[in-house]
């Protein structure tokens, strides 16, 4: 079993940084002498290249955080080279069917349960040269994926997206969901809530854990947890955060 996805499933706090702007190791270092549990590197709003991206998952391993990649939309050249070099979490935006998240969950596990290209290191194994065999089970285990569901059509078929082998988590993405409905950051909305209804009853029929996004407000998040939503909570984006410290010290010395 996955140690990240047992923590989870015993409903044990578990704290992500959102990586958008940083491009050394100093930002996961921070991350981990903060108490955060996990990082998430995200290419979907950046223009970082993939090798620092996976670089930072791999140090991010290192120093026993877990290492995620929000990746590009529909972008599924980049799971294997990212997997390959360092990230062990891989999260899927905008996923609206059973058939992209089956393609997806494909390109990140080894035959037979897909189709990922095979590999003789990884960081995972120390860069050691290792049998297929025993690498392979390896990362597989080590590997999840998380699809995210922001628009109506991907809460409409979420049982189908829950029952895909290979998906281990699904993530509801609350800015763009409200986005779609036109309704953007009204999280009160009672169709967000049903949403988040249909997406936890479909996660708990396929024993998979169910996080919630894009909302900061800790109340709010609290108030989800006993709809079945997982106690994974992304903190912030460190391009948010170096803003708020940097108004904060201006501020310090103006007034």
């Amino acid at each position: 079993m996955n140690a990240f996805l047992d923590r989870l499933r015993r409903a044990e706090p578990v704290l992500m940084l959102a990586i958008r702007s940083s491009r050394t190791a100093d930002v996961v270092r921070i991350a981990k002498s903060t108490g955060h549990h996990a990082v998430m590197v995200d290419l979907e709003h950046s223009t970082m290249p993939l090798d620092v991206a996976a670089s930072l998952c791999a140090t991010a391993a290192d120093l026993g955080l877990f290492p995620f990649v929000r990746v590009r939309e529909r972008e599924y050249g980049a799971l294997g080279p990212l997997l390959d070099g360092g990230a062990q979490g891989i999260v899927a935006p905008r996923v609206e069917t059973a058939a992209e998240a089956a393609a997806i969950a494909r390109a990140c596990r080894f035959a037979p349960r897909g189709q990922r290209s095979q590999l003789a290191t990884a960081p995972l194994a120390g860069m050691r040269p290792t049998p297929a065999a025993t690498l392979n089970q390896t990362l597989d285990e080590a590997t999840i994926v998380q699809i995210l569901i922001e628009t109506p059509a991907g809460v409409a078929n979420a049982e189908e997206i829950a029952a895909v082998d290979g998906v281990d988590m699904l993530a509801f993405g609350a800015n763009d969901f409200t986005a779609e409905l036109g309704r953007p950051g009204r999280y009160a909305d009672p169709r967000v809530t049903e949403a988040i209804a249909a997406l936890a009853a479909a996660c708990k029929r396929h024993d998979k854990p169910l996080m919630v996004g894009g909302i900061a407000d800790r109340e709010l998040l609290d108030g989800l947890a006993p709809r079945g939503v997982c106690p994974l909570r992304l903190t912030g984006t460190d391009t948010d955060m170096l803003y708020a410290g940097a108004a904060a010290r201006a501020e310090r010395f103006l007034t």
